[in-house]
């Protein structure tokens, strides 16, 4: 039996014009939890990761930590992260509200939030993105194949929260309502685990921050 673990990426820059990179917190959440897993030995056999800047950031930030320079590397776009922008602005144009600024932080998420039911229940299909179902389809596909050729080692994944409740949810059968909520507790660089076997992924931690702590690193804890 093998070991998957699911790392979300750490703060990226909501509000920036390119949101795609890792603020300074983004980078030091991403080096703190290379730092733990350094003193695990060698936890990891083979690392997987999305194609988007704030992934490889985060993996590289990671990798500092660890003797991990032959590991071998697969990126996957499967892992990549849905457009939030472009689900806000579709659910906007099918019900003619008022754009809301991305510098509101709250009136945003809120509006994401409802947009994504909207999206997995195929109600809007943002620009440039498709349907809800090929996004869940990429994901899985990525799973399937680290359950076929891995699921005898120890992998890491690093990718966003958008995957990651969507692996949380297709195994735990979740209605889509409660994927997004799924989705909406998951911090910076948390970490979900699962045991993998040939027959399927069991999952056995959800959102652990190991690498963090609770008392003296508050301004760490990040949802964005």
């Amino acid at each position: 039996m093998g070991t998957l673990t699911l790392a979300r990426h750490g703060q990226a820059s909501f509000g920036a014009a390119n949101y795609d990179q890792l603020s300074d917190r983004g980078h030091l959440q991403s080096e703190r939890l290379g730092a733990y897993y350094a003193t695990q030995g060698s936890p990891f056999d083979v690392v997987y990761h999305g194609s988007l800047t704030r992934h490889l950031e985060t993996w590289a930030g990671i990798q500092r930590h660890l003797k991990a320079t032959a590991l071998p590397v697969h990126c996957r776009p499967g892992l990549n992260e849905f457009d939030g922008n472009a689900i806000v602005t579709a659910y906007q144009a099918a019900h003619d509200l008022p754009a809301v600024a991305a510098s509101d932080y709250k009136a945003y998420f809120r509006l994401l939030r409802i947009g994504l039911e909207a999206w997995m229940a195929a109600e809007i299909e943002p620009a440039g993105m498709g349907t809800y179902a090929k996004f869940r389809t990429g994901v899985l596909a990525v799973m399937a194949e680290i359950q076929a050729d891995h699921h005898h080692k120890r992998v890491l994944v690093v990718t966003s929260g958008g995957p990651i409740s969507t692996v949380v949810g297709a195994v735990l059968e979740t209605p889509d309502r409660k994927t997004v909520d799924i989705n909406y507790q998951i911090h910076n660089t948390a970490v979900t685990t699962f045991n993998v076997t040939p027959s399927g992924l069991r999952l056995s931690g959800f959102n652990a921050t190991p690498h963090l702590d609770p008392q003296s690193d508050t301004a760490l804890f990040t949802f964005a």
